[in-house]
């Protein structure tokens, strides 16, 4: 039995380890909270803060894991390294954590040393760095902190006026202890696509059917698979997919977002784990769907092929308000009426404004109008209210 330490239990992480149980391991998730939704289906829990380097190495050293899988960004990642020499399979790598959890590390990578199309891109540590950011990118323009996740910290500058605004939400929203922004070209893209790209032990990369979300706030709203993507753009996208996965090396999926815009593909981001936006594939879209992919990846278990069964979209279930309650959902009678549809309640023990709480899902055969799914999938989004 291999054993798995998960760094970050939210609702990737929950269907994470479901897939991890049927293929017979035990789990410990780990979180800054209790009862987040992947400890709830796992063996054992820590409660931690995951920047705390001391603690990471106690309670490495309570459960000798075989695997070390981070699946949120405010980790003190120069530990993984330091695991990682000691034997520790750190998913999908050491190097590659260390890289990705900071926007700095990949976007450098990406654009400076792959030479990957990206959108012009400054950096900023102060409110005044920013402003001037800002004059050599030009408005709009976009602002992140350099470590975050789901949209939390980001801004569109539309105006000077918005420079301190920005530069306020972004110390809010910032993950860990160090305080940076990117500062982005705002990129007139026509869609965004995530490419889920699968590396493996044999040296086999292998990609998802593109799939398209739509977000606000930064946050994606609805995703659905497949997304229409020219051939020749897709093949871009998967050429550059596969440039820096191999660079940053290991076995697992990855999250790659792109934009497609009148003048090709962009990279955008890249994520060392599964993408909520893949959640889609929890409506059967894949022979695999991205959670079990992982899995088997991280596992060395072969993947002989990822074939799209169907058509599939989401939406996701918004709380409005703050509660450090469990919360309660009503409209559950109604969004189960729904033919060839589903819905995933993720079990986040408290709510917040925005806070994603689950996902309506629906499918179709090949071939379905998927504009009619994305409809459809919001319906039944809509019909569960977080009380």
């Amino acid at each position: 039995m291999k054993t798995i330490l998960l760094l970050g239990s939210g609702e990737l992480g929950k269907e994470f380890v479901i897939s991890l149980k049927r293929y017979g391991c035990k789990v410990i998730a780990v979180d800054s909270y209790s009862d987040a939704p992947a400890m709830q289906v796992a063996d054992e829990r820590e409660v931690i803060n995951m920047l705390d380097a001391d603690e990471l190495e106690r309670i490495v050293q309570v459960h000798q894991p075989d695997f070390i899988v981070p699946e949120i960004e405010a980790i003190r990642t120069e530990k993984l390294i330091e695991f990682e020499a000691q034997g520790i399979t750190v998913v999908p790598s050491a190097k590659a954590v260390n890289y990705t959890m900071d926007r700095k590390a990949i976007r450098d990578l990406a654009a400076k040393d792959l030479g990957l199309k990206t959108a012009k891109y400054e950096y900023a540590t102060s409110e005044e760095k920013l402003r001037k950011a800002v004059e050599l990118i030009g408005i709009p323009c976009v602002v992140k902190p350099l470590m975050s996740s789901s949209g939390k910290g980001q801004s569109t500058i539309k105006s000077t006026e918005d420079v301190g605004k920005a530069w306020q939400y972004a110390n809010e929203g910032a993950r860990g202890d160090k305080m940076e922004v990117i500062v982005e070209e705002f990129i007139k893209f026509d869609s965004e696509i995530t490419l889920l790209t699968v590396t493996q032990k044999n040296g086999k990369t292998l990609f998802c059917p593109p799939i398209g979300h739509r977000q606000e706030r930064g946050d994606y709203q609805e995703s659905w698979q497949p997304a229409t993507v020219q051939e020749n753009w897709l093949k871009d996208a998967e050429n550059m997919a596969k440039k820096v996965t191999s660079e940053l090396g290991g076995n697992g999926i990855w999250g790659v977002e792109f934009f497609l815009t009148d003048e090709g593909v962009y990279f955008s981001e890249l994520s060392p784990r599964p993408h909520d936006t893949g959640m889609v594939t929890l409506a059967g879209t894949q022979n695999f769907n991205e959670f079990e992919l992982h899995a088997r990846a991280v596992l060395e278990l072969e993947i002989p092929e990822i074939k799209l069964e169907r058509f599939g979209a989401n939406a996701v279930i918004l709380a409005q308000k703050e509660s450090i309650e469990w919360p309660r959902f009503s409209g559950l009678g109604k969004a189960a009426l729904f033919l060839n549809s589903d819905f995933k309640i993720f079990g986040k023990p408290t709510t917040r404004p925005y806070r994603r709480m689950g996902i309506g899902l629906t499918y179709g055969k090949l071939g379905s109008d998927i504009n009619a799914l994305r409809k459809k999938a919001k319906e039944i989004a809509d019909c569960i209210k977080v009380d």
